[in-house]
């Protein structure tokens, strides 16, 4: 395949190219966080479903690089094409198998449709080679829409309320403007679309069929990712169809963890911090939200990025030996640092403040926006963008 130089295509919180460097790069940072806050050893296999980006992408590689971890991902990514670059996630996944194969690891990667029951088969059949029993499950998948795998429905998720049409100010990723947006009423099949791509349903299948095929440990464990939110994205996101999906995803969690906990097992929800993803960034209100967050985090000395709150989720909550603390709700909670009171309180106040013409200096909107491209390999320091590079590469 030729060479050819790559640049960024955006538009909003679209990307549709990848710079294959930048995101080997991208990868290889994460797994040096992963060696760094690991004990290196202590995880016998783990199954990443949506390992491809994101906080899925971090806990493959804190599984394989910080607990010695063999694995099996589960992806739905594009390779490149004779004219056209592939996806971040294929060329974050690429970059794992490299580094997984320099330092004597295995890793499989399962690349389709998560929600269909022959891509199921395929990841058990790759643990099956493995020939030991799974000992985490982590369940990171994110996706705007699931094909039932029982029928030809095609459920979608939406961002609305559920209450009141809601208005608020959001920065557009365009103009670099702040202006205001109103969000619908949810209609009752838009809500019961989001819950069943989004809440636990899928997740539940899983362990429901690894557990049938005898692939799991009698104290394997599993952890979902999911977001609680301040105040100002309350009404569209906790109090919206999000939030039903959450409650929903939280709900599995609990039944599992009675199911999982029988034999030494668990199941759990973890509520992670608001990061810069191409998720968070087509979320009206979020993007301007994450830029004060930052802003405040980083001065207080408390920010993390996604490899950063990963490896601490592991460390504190999910290696071996560890029992998860939990909310009165039975969550982790590794949003606590973004929850602080004192944090929260000077967003607030930021919040009233911010308008287009102080935007830059009211908040860390540069990162963000710099952060946003990064996701895609571009941006990364240390990388010349006029030289040519491959675009091929392999999940192998």
């Amino acid at each position: 395949m030729p060479t050819a130089v790559i640049n960024p295509r955006i538009r909003g919180f679209i990307c549709t190219t990848a710079h294959p460097t930048g995101c080997a790069a991208n990868a290889r940072a994460l797994i040096e966080l992963a060696r760094a806050g690991g004990p290196g050893k202590g995880l016998g296999v783990v199954l990443v479903v949506g390992s491809s980006a994101g906080f899925g992408l971090a806990s493959l590689a804190t599984s394989i690089f910080g607990y010695g971890a063999d694995a099996v991902g589960v992806c739905f990514e594009r390779p490149a094409s004779i004219d056209k670059p592939g996806t971040a996630g294929f060329y974050n996944l690429a970059e794992m198998h490299r580094q997984a194969k320099v330092t004597g690891r295995r890793l499989t990667t399962i690349n389709g449709d998560a929600f269909s029951h022959a891509v199921k088969q395929q990841a058990i059949a790759a643990l099956q080679a493995l020939g030991r029993p799974v000992d985490l499950v982590v369940y990171s998948l994110a996706s705007p829409k699931r094909k039932d795998p029982d029928s030809d429905t095609v459920w979608g998720s939406v961002l609305k309320p559920l209450g009141d049409a809601y208005t608020a100010k959001t920065v557009d990723l365009d103009t670099d403007q702040i202006k205001d947006v109103t969000l619908p009423t949810a209609s009752a099949d838009e809500k019961t679309g989001t819950i069943k791509v989004m809440g636990g349903e899928d997740w539940k299948m899983w362990i429901d069929v690894l557990g049938a095929a005898g692939v799991l440990a009698p104290t394997c464990r599993t952890v979902a990712y999911s977001y609680i939110g301040p105040k100002v994205t309350h009404a569209i996101y906790r109090a919206g169809t999000i939030g039903a999906a959450k409650d929903h995803l939280e709900a599995t969690g609990r039944e599992l963890n009675v199911r999982l906990a029988k034999t030494g097992g668990g199941a759990w929800v973890s509520v992670n911090k608001a990061l810069v993803t191409q998720a968070s960034s087509a979320i009206p209100v979020v993007p301007l939200y994450i830029s004060l967050l930052y802003k405040v985090m980083k001065a207080k000395g408390t920010h993390e990025e996604t490899g950063e709150q990963i490896v601490r989720l592991f460390k504190d909550h999910l290696a071996p030996g560890r029992q998860p603390k939990l909310d009165e709700q039975g969550r982790i909670r590794v949003d606590d640092l973004e929850m602080d009171p004192a944090v929260q309180a000077e967003v607030d106040r930021l919040w009233q403040q911010v308008t287009s013409e102080n935007l830059v200096a009211s908040s860390d909107y540069a990162s963000f926006k710099t952060g946003f491209r990064r996701l895609f390999g571009f941006e990364v320091p240390g990388i010349d963008y006029a030289v040519p590079v491959e675009m091929a590469a392999e999940l192998a």
